[in-house]
């Protein structure tokens, strides 16, 4: 154990343990002396005892990510934007929830293993109860902004790090996160954080008042601000107000401000009245239209001038538009097109339409031929890079040595082989629009390393280049890969794993969909339009039936083909069984042959096949009239008699006639 490390052991337990404060602690704030006491007294922590940092596995920082996953994909622009600010600094930011457990994190890659062991990574476990006195852990228990500096730390693992941190309040006035900035190594001066941490009080507000106008942008919202000339564009206060007049949401500043001022204690709950010396109805000469210093106003109780910004709630639209807005999803066209009812298929629309315009990384899971391309582009077709373009990479289609120039460009001659004019990649390609990186389980681990630098830092070096070239994309991955297996297996990168599922969208197979019929006919009239045909092929009832039973291992692919096969070879307008691929006859062949038993035996369609309920029905509405069925289906009797046959289905006049025999 090094001497700093002693020495540090030694002053926590003389103010945590026995309560004194040597003279050299004297100038140790209060803050952290309080912070001590409580990890011996409260988390019985051990001071000699030093703990490696705990970072928890994949699945666990999962689903801490989804407990808070409306507030991390608004605050995911917050530190993109303070990490340009400090970048080059040594620096690194960390977005915790409010049990101190890292949710979101950028960080420089070149620093990686250094701050993997440090715990300033995804998933670290910075509780005070866990990890000590720390920016995090203090933070949360406090509820302040602070510092925890070098030998601040009650942890002695932890004394050369610099932690500054901000917590981050819901329209309700609880902690919901922190926002943390943190460095490996510091100037011994504390005062050197000093603007670390107005940094990260000011982007904690930002995140705040974003979640908050996102929340109540269908409610009354009131900006609130001591000057005129910054309560249009940087409003201090934020209140929500609900059709009554009553406050139902509250910035972190506008809560301290009435509570000291008009001793509204709480807010929540308070009328528009109660708190300022204004009615409700003279709402309308706060709107923006009217000059800023014409909007003043006054707290009751203590007279405090303040000038006010107040904005009515958004308009509902059309009746579908309100309820896609009261669950908070608006839903672009092109995502409501991929769905023609399915309740899972819909589930996961609703989420991506909260994410189209969101600084986060989507992994679109799903098996082969699931339709995460198309539901990639609609993604990009239903945000605001519309009109920009959509980059698609089959990761798995190119070769291993090109990979790396194919996505990130080269310069001339930079390599063998690399040609005279060089070429841009991929990623800069897509500047601008969107990166679609299809089948990523199979990109090759070295060029993870090279694709998370691009994805962190939002810039491209291509081969042979000095120089970073700056790129504005939105990445969309998608594979049909366990990639958190892979993360176990060491096949892929845990930290890009964690940056491209920002958020994680599970697109049905196509055998599970309950809109099947309307895929069908979606994809018939889109061949048809593309072949130029004058109208859609009809669906006989037998073929419509053996779509329906057909496994589908390759989704909607397979379907497309299959579909595109009928109706070339059908005639007559009409696809029928004979015109459906051999292959799909003869997995249906290849099935086991139910028991000939008398019809009356079975009535669940769960336990026969779809095309064999069908049938059923048929003969039942016909009351067993073999000749009338066969001519509805277009079939002879002799093959109708067959399918009864294979299908185990008896007719009750056959039944009564078999129990008539001697």
């Amino acid at each position: 154990m090094q001497l700093r490390q002693s020495n540090h052991i030694r002053a926590v337990m003389q103010v945590a343990g026995e309560g004194r404060i040597p003279a050299s602690e004297s100038d140790r704030d209060a803050v952290i002396r309080e912070s001590w006491s409580r990890c011996v007294h409260q988390h019985h922590l051990d001071p000699t005892r030093m703990c490696e940092p705990l970072i928890l596995p994949s699945h666990q920082v999962r689903e801490h990510q989804q407990r808070i996953e409306d507030l991390l994909h608004i605050a995911r622009h917050g530190l993109e934007t303070l990490y340009q600010q400090v970048a080059g600094m040594g620096y690194c930011l960390l977005l915790t929830d409010a049990r101190g457990v890292t949710v979101d994190f950028i960080g420089d890659i070149a620093l990686d293993t250094s701050l993997r062991r440090a715990g300033l990574y995804l998933g670290a476990d910075w509780s005070e109860e866990r990890a000590g006195t720390c920016g995090v852990g203090t933070a949360i228990a406090t509820g302040e902004a602070l510092t925890v500096h070098l030998d601040d730390h009650f942890d002695a693992t932890h004394i050369p790090l610099t932690c500054t941190t901000s917590p981050v309040f819901d329209p309700q006035g609880q902690l919901t996160a922190v926002l943390d900035i943190s460095a490996l190594s510091s100037p011994q001066n504390k005062d050197s954080q000093h603007l670390a941490l107005q940094l990260v009080k000011m982007y904690a507000s930002l995140i705040e008042n974003a979640n908050f106008v996102q929340r109540y942008r269908r409610d009354w919202i009131l900006r609130l601000n001591e000057s005129p000339e910054f309560v249009d564009v940087n409003p201090r206060y934020l209140l929500a107000l609900d059709a009554a007049g009553r406050v139902i949401g509250h910035n972190r500043a506008a809560q301290r401000l009435l509570q000291a001022e008009a001793r509204a204690v709480p807010v929540l709950g308070q009328t528009f009245e109660r708190l300022f010396d204004a009615r409700l109805d003279e709402l309308g000469r706060f709107v923006p239209f009217r000059s800023s210093d014409q909007r003043a106003l006054t707290v009751a109780g203590s007279g405090r001038l303040l000038f006010m910004q107040a904005t009515p709630p958004a308009p509902s639209g059309s009746a579908k538009e309100q309820q896609a807005a009261q669950a908070g999803r608006p839903l672009p066209a092109p995502l409501a097109a991929l769905s023609g009812g399915d309740p899972a298929l819909d589930r996961q629309i609703e989420r991506a339409a909260r994410l189209v315009n969101a600084s986060v990384g989507i992994l679109l899971c799903g098996e082969t031929g699931s339709g995460k391309e198309m539901f990639a582009k609609a993604l990009h077709e239903g945000s605001g890079r519309r009109g920009r373009r959509f980059v698609a990479v089959n990761c798995a289609a190119i070769p291993e040595s090109l990979i790396e120039s194919e996505l990130f460009g080269h310069l001339p001659g930079s390599f063998s082989g690399a040609g005279s004019k060089g070429k841009r990649g991929l990623v800069q390609e897509a500047d601008g629009g969107t990166l679609f990186l299809d089948e990523i389980g199979d990109m090759p681990r070295d060029m993870q390393t090279r694709l998370l630098r691009v994805l962190a830092e939002r810039e491209v070096l291509p081969i042979g280049a000095t120089r970073p070239v700056p790129v504005n994309l939105r990445v969309i991955a998608a594979t049909h890969h366990d990639l958190q297996a892979l993360v176990r297996q060491g096949a892929f990168r845990d930290d890009l794993y964690y940056r491209l599922n920002g958020a994680q969208i599970n697109l049905p197979p196509l055998r599970e969909r309950r809109d099947i019929d309307w895929v069908i006919q979606r994809l018939l009239d889109a061949g048809a339009r593309a072949d130029g045909q004058a109208a859609t092929p009809q669906l006989s009832a037998a073929a419509r039936a053996r779509l329906h039973a057909h496994h589908w291992p390759g989704n909607l692919r397979e379907m497309r083909n299959v579909l595109d096969f009928a109706r070339a070879v059908c005639s007559g307008g009409c696809i029928d069984l004979e015109d459906l691929p051999d292959n799909l006859m003869a997995s249906a062949q290849a099935a086991p042959a139910p028991v000939n038993r008398p019809a009356s035996v079975w009535q669940s369609a769960g336990e026969h096949p779809p095309e064999a309920v069908l049938l059923l029905q048929y003969l039942r509405a016909a009351q067993w009239n073999v000749t009338a069925v066969a001519r509805q289906l277009g079939l002879s009797r002799m093959t109708l008699y067959r399918r009864m046959h294979r299908f185990g289905i008896v007719s009750p006049n056959q039944q009564q006639d078999a129990g008539a025999a001697p």
